[in-house]
């Protein structure tokens, strides 16, 4: 069975919406605006693309990242790498052809029918939506957290506000930074 991790840039609050400067949110860019760059906070990042085996994503991710990613010299290793976009409407002609093999699964039954497959852990980026329905279908197995120093208020979350049984999960690496960054690793325990 393969590890499904989660991976974000998240605020104290739990907004994750537009940490890189994406359009249309009007906190935008909020990992970078007025927060000093630490290297090490970010070494994390570097050992998920050493360590993932495959990406998954949901539609509104993938149409952010696969016209930038594949050309990006610091996502290099994700280019050789299976990615999976989980959509209902995204179609098969509106897939890009430079940036490796990508599949397109229709549902989380999909999901859960991956993660029963031979092979490595499976990285999720960004795609809150399919965050919050990952988690609460109770397939995400660890959780990789930046956590920055900001009350942003509005805008997605990672956390779904379902109301289902507490699930607990186990810190298993932890470090915060001169620049108020933490980093914070759960497990998911089962």
């Amino acid at each position: 069975m393969r590890t499904v991790i989660s991976t974000a840039f998240i605020s104290l609050d739990g907004v994750v919406e537009g940490p890189g400067g994406e359009p249309g949110y009007r906190n935008s860019g909020w990992t970078f605006k007025d927060i000093d760059f630490v290297p090490e906070a970010f070494e994390i990042k570097g050992r998920e693309q050493q360590e993932s085996t495959a990406i998954l994503m949901g539609r509104t991710s993938y149409e952010a990242f696969s016209p930038v990613w594949p050309d990006m010299a610091e996502f290099a290793h994700y280019k050789t790498m299976p990615k999976y976009v989980v959509s209902t409407t995204l179609p098969e002609d509106e897939l890009v052809s430079n940036w490796g093999e990508t599949t397109i699964l229709r549902s989380l039954d999909e999901v859960a029918a991956l993660k029963e497959t031979d092979g490595g852990p499976i990285i999720v980026h960004g795609s809150a939506q399919l965050n919050r329905g990952l988690s609460d279908a109770g397939l995400i197995d660890r959780y990789h957290l930046l956590v920055f120093p900001l009350l942003l208020g509005a805008g997605k979350r990672l956390f779904s506000t379902t109301d289902k049984d507490t699930q607990k999960l186990k810190l298993v690496e932890h470090e915060a930074y001169s620049n108020g960054l933490q980093k914070n690793v759960f497990d998911v325990v089962r």
